[in-house]
């Protein structure tokens, strides 16, 4: 058996995606287990950009079959354009992809309740893309949600929404707006594009664990990072739903002892997009260097990412927090041209040092980093695949990471294309894929 999760180890935007589609050859099923369609996941396969808001990056692997899980909030318009684009560029998606009836589903109600929210003054914005994410995690939890298999039951359905409509225009008028949704027309749009997807819809939890009660092996795919995780992220500057590797099992319905090993996506450096506290955030003319070197804007959004510095005080975190078996640094050429290059070690407060996260963001948001500086390599290592090709200096950075975080470093990204990586051989994450991740 060999099942393993990919978690981001910061605040998203890790590059999972090419990970997820590197490591994704030597897996049965890949599997997505929370967000929604905030969330782009880039895959470069030659002259083709692929962004992947809701489908697993497995798809681009055309023998693989993928699942949207129960713990996924699906938008079924989005989902469906993103079929249509994959499908326009020869990814064939039908025959392959299985989305969860308990999948729940986000309403143009979600949306406006959102926008109303981070729009008011009596409340601290977050920074979200405001499409309906996180009202629609709201609306699960307080049991009041619909999900993609009530569409099975069309009247019920058109029930449903009804009184959803009714319920979400009366808190809007609460709050000074006068939006008017027609309940029916929403239903009957909701109904079409479900009545689209309805050959995919199946009960994944059983699915996926008859695929491993067969001997075949999972990729379970996370969106956003460990800082953003409701419970575990920078609260409330957060996500609303379970970004951390716990929340693998409870969106996908895949018990905890069926779990092989968890590995953890982290940049060279730090980024971090919306509001909230971002300890080693560089707001000078270096960061702005990050920024264009690392094209640092948002797949799905296009808002430009805060960028700073490694973080070890967060990458110890989530080290923990997740049980990393693993490592994977992605985008080290973007340091190329830098003479030294900061990682934060640790925060001084008020007189008082620091070496883990304070669990208050306000606290966390007047930390004040303590930095040891790397010499800089300034020699391009873009596309290389070897690591004693690498310059002595980045061993030395990537060395020092490791050592501090206690977590091995397997794999070390050095473009967006998938053979533009360096393999480390005879680590733990080579034990725990199914079959030998070799270099390209």
């Amino acid at each position: 058996m060999s099942n393993l999760i990919v978690v981001g180890a910061q605040w998203g935007d890790e590059g999972k995606g090419k990970i997820v589609d590197l490591l994704a050859d030597k897996f049965d099923v890949v599997a997505r287990y929370q967000g929604g369609h905030n969330a782009g996941h880039t895959v470069v396969i030659g002259d083709h950009h692929f962004v992947l808001q809701l489908i697993p990056s497995g798809i681009l692997r055309l023998e693989k079959r993928v699942v949207i899980g129960n713990g996924v909030v699906v938008d079924p318009a989005a989902l469906l354009h993103e079929i249509e684009l994959l499908e326009e560029n020869g990814i064939s998606v039908w025959e392959r992809l299985f989305i969860s009836a308990r999948a729940h589903l986000i309403f143009p109600y979600h949306r406006s309740v959102e926008k109303a929210w981070e729009n008011s003054d009596q409340r601290q914005k977050i920074g979200t893309t405001a499409r309906g994410i996180g009202p629609a995690y709201e609306d699960k939890a307080g049991r009041r949600g619909i999900r993609l298999g009530d569409s099975l039951d069309e009247d019920n359905f058109r029930c449903l929404v009804q009184m959803a409509v009714q319920e979400k225009q009366a808190a809007l008028r609460a709050r000074g707006s006068d939006l008017r949704m027609d309940a029916a027309e929403v239903a009957e749009q909701y109904l079409g594009c479900c009545r689209r997807l309805r050959p995919l819809i199946v009960n994944t939890t059983t699915f996926l664990n008859q695929e491993i009660n067969a001997g075949r092996s999972v990729l379970l795919e996370g969106a956003q990072g460990t800082m953003l995780d409701v419970d575990h992220g920078t609260y409330p500057y957060v996500t609303s739903s379970s970004a951390t590797a716990g929340g693998a099992c409870t969106g996908l319905g895949i018990a905890p002892t069926r779990i092989s090993g968890i590995v953890g996506v982290s940049k060279a450096y730090a980024t971090r997009v919306g509001n909230g506290p971002f300890p080693s955030e560089d707001n000078s003319a270096t960061g702005e260097v990050l920024r264009n070197c690392g094209q640092e804007y948002g797949s799905v959004t296009g808002r430009s990412r805060r960028c700073g510095w490694m973080d070890l005080p967060v990458l110890r975190y989530s080290a923990g927090v997740n049980g990393l078996d693993s490592l994977i640094i992605t985008k080290l050429d973007v340091l190329d041209t830098l003479g030294e290059i900061p990682v934060c070690v640790s925060y001084e407060v008020e007189g008082a040092h620091l070496d883990e996260i304070p669990s208050q963001a306000d606290v966390l948001g007047r930390v004040h980093p303590v930095y040891r500086t790397f010499p800089g390599w300034k020699q391009p290592t873009f596309g290389l695949t070897r690591y004693s090709d690498l310059p002595k200096e980045a061993r030395l950075y990537l060395e020092f990471i490791r050592d501090q975080v206690g977590v091995e470093i397997s794999v070390i990204s050095t473009g967006p294309e998938r053979e533009q990586s360096i393999i480390l051989p005879g680590t733990r994450l080579e034990k725990l894929l199914p079959a030998p991740l070799l270099s390209p």
